[in-house]
């Protein structure tokens, strides 16, 4: 275990000259405590400048917030950069091109690690390289800080805790949402799209490797489209089910045999079709080198939607719990999800890490196993709803597959 006391940081948060890492600064200068000793890190010293000159125009900042470089290329200096902070959060994607070197600079050096990665392939493959490390270094390495995957599974860990742990518990969850899609996203779902063996291959060797636990049945249902409720129901192929499937595989709250379905609600059956011709068509041209790459080229990182577009921003997740006598409807919502929340959640999820009374835990962790109800807490007060919407009992049922 390596020991951090002595450390100059608490929290780096790398990444902040970017559009969402611009947010995030501004919401950690907005949240830190006093005497949290914390700093700014990336390639560019100058746009970090700009960044904490903007803070202190603001009043939530100051020209004493230390800036550090590190670049995702340069090995030695993410080691440096690892070396000096007790927490990190990186917002540097698509974290397959960019991220690898942080992660394991951070697995070797007991850091703590956090990012907003939805690239499941990259996930697998850090568990694949780094977790045993992280696990003798004493690191937690949490992906999926971000809108992937907080309110799916945080939520799912809030509803089941308000469940008997000893029964079977079938879970759905439904997110509806209104906002735009960040650049950072679409650069990582298109590379996964033009990685798909890999990413097969990647996750062929973490199942070899974490046979998940004795003595418990968990896993995720494929679901299909259906009609619920005078809404559509489509199964989503995000990472959220395989989070909170990990997060169900370490924790016995979850119950002796636990299964989880996401879809999201659409109101028109137009919308589907549209979507996935949409989705289809995006999928061929990744397959493609160089029509990947004007693909690309045209969603610039970096920039996003003005403060009054992010305002009008909205999601949902609303999940329902079955047990054989209960079920119960929950129900996680907030702003914007590409922008606003995904800052706030890996805001709160760094203050998180670095602050509060955790379990000793370390090596790859899922958001609900590293933080749990510390987590949920936290982006109460910091403004997000998780609610019980109902319960109801049940007779004579099983719970749904």
């Amino acid at each position: 275990m390596v020991d951090r006391a002595d450390r100059p940081f608490d929290l780096v948060l790398f990444g902040a000259s970017g559009f969402t890492g611009g947010l995030t600064a501004a919401y950690l200068a907005g949240q830190a405590p006093v005497g949290l000793r914390w700093a700014l890190a990336g390639r560019n010293l100058d746009k970090l400048a700009h960044v904490r000159d903007r803070l202190a125009r603001s009043g939530d900042g100051g020209p004493e917030l230390p800036l550090v470089y590190a670049d995702s290329s340069d090995p030695e200096s993410l080691a440096e950069l690892a070396a000096c902070t007790r927490v990190l959060a990186s917002t540097v994607g698509p974290y397959l091109r960019h991220g690898e070197g942080l992660v394991g600079a951070c697995a070797r050096q007991g850091t703590d690690y956090l990012d907003l990665t939805g690239e499941a392939e990259f996930v697998d493959r850090m568990y694949n390289l780094y977790h045993r490390q992280a696990q003798r270094s004493g690191a937690r390495l949490v992906h999926c800080c971000g809108f992937d995957s907080i309110p799916h599974d945080l939520g799912v860990l809030f509803t089941v805790l308000q469940l008997p742990s000893d029964v079977p518990i079938a879970v759905e969850g439904v997110v509806r949402a209104g906002g735009r899609i960040s650049a950072g996203t679409i650069h990582s779902a298109v590379t996964a799209m033009s990685r798909l063996r890999a990413a097969a291959r990647e996750h062929r060797t973490r199942a070899e490797g974490d046979p998940g636990p004795a003595g418990r049945s968990v896993h995720a249902r494929a679901g299909r489209i259906r009609r619920v409720d005078g809404r559509w129901l489509v199964p989503l192929p995000t990472i959220d089910p395989q989070v909170v499937t990990r997060s169900a595989q370490a924790l016995t709250e979850y119950g002796p045999d636990f299964s989880y379905g996401h879809y999201a609600g659409v109101d028109h059956l137009a919308t589907i079709v549209a979507g996935g011709l949409t989705i289809g068509g995006v999928m061929a041209i990744a397959q493609i080198p160089p029509a990947r790459s004007l693909l690309l080229r045209r969603v610039t990182s970096g920039v996003g939607p003005s403060e009054q577009q992010r305002e009008a921003g909205w999601f949902t997740v609303r999940f329902t719990a079955r047990t054989p006598e209960v079920e119960l409807v929950t129900e996680v919502s907030g702003g914007d999800p590409g922008y606003g929340e995904t800052a706030r959640m890996l805001g709160e999820s760094a203050l998180c890490l670095a602050l509060d009374d955790l379990p000793q835990r370390s090596g790859q962790l899922t958001p609900a196993v590293a933080m749990g109800s510390a987590l949920i807490d936290r982006l109460v007060a910091a403004g997000l709803r998780f609610d019980v919407v109902g319960r109801v009992r049940r007779t004579g049922l099983g719970p749904a597959q």
